[in-house]
């Protein structure tokens, strides 16, 4: 009767093998995970939690498994090296798309028609409460209307403070406290609309 394989003996067995039918997929949904976040003003509390949680276990299995393939398996990595560079690959390509702002500009402008029109007919200095209503991509707490902007207070976003979209024509200055906005700072996005945060 065969002894059983040690703990080791699988560790190798399992590293000499490229990445494949689960890891990978398993990588693009985390990556799909941490997108979505991103298409939020500030983010999302849960899916950046999950996304983070599960591209950080993926990532240290990635980095094991590498470490163990580099010491007893290198022809495996040169034979299936397309497998085994995927996974930084997509970590790269997310890293670029949310420093670039890319998911949350796709959002705004797949719903930049639906958010002025919710927000044309409220008069200045006025709130109007929308409790979660769907708006475009966005489900929206309220619109306000305030010196000629619109501010959209979107339901889940923001990790640590409260976040927002908000449409002005004239520019905003970013960065700092603006006159009459009270406690709201804003973040230029593109064209007329920004993201505020509520200090």
């Amino acid at each position: 009767m065969a002894d059983r394989p040690t703990v080791g003996q699988r560790l190798i067995s399992w590293a000499s093998r490229p990445p494949g039918r689960l890891y990978l997929p398993a990588c693009t949904v985390a990556a799909g995970i941490l997108v979505y976040s991103a298409s939020f003003p500030g983010w999302n509390l849960i899916t950046l939690g999950l996304g983070a949680l599960t591209g950080g276990l993926l990532a240290a299995m990635g980095a094991l498994r590498l470490g163990i393939a580099l010491t007893v398996a290198r022809p495996m990595i040169l034979r299936y090296w397309l497998r085994w560079i995927t996974a930084p690959l997509i970590a790269v390509g997310v890293i670029g798309v949310v420093l670039a702002d890319l998911p949350l500009q796709a959002r705004i402008n797949a719903s930049a028609d639906a958010l002025l029109e919710a927000g044309a007919d409220i008069p200045d200095e006025t709130t109007l409460e929308l409790h979660g209503e769907r708006v475009g991509l966005f489900n929206l707490e309220s619109a306000t209307v305030h010196d000629e902007t619109m501010r959209f207070a979107v339901s889940g976003a923001g990790v640590l403070r409260t976040h927002g979209l908000a449409y002005s024509e004239e520019p905003l200055e970013t960065d700092v406290f603006v006159p009459g906005h009270g406690n709201l700072v804003y973040a230029h996005i593109d064209g007329p609309w920004y993201v505020w945060l509520e200090y």
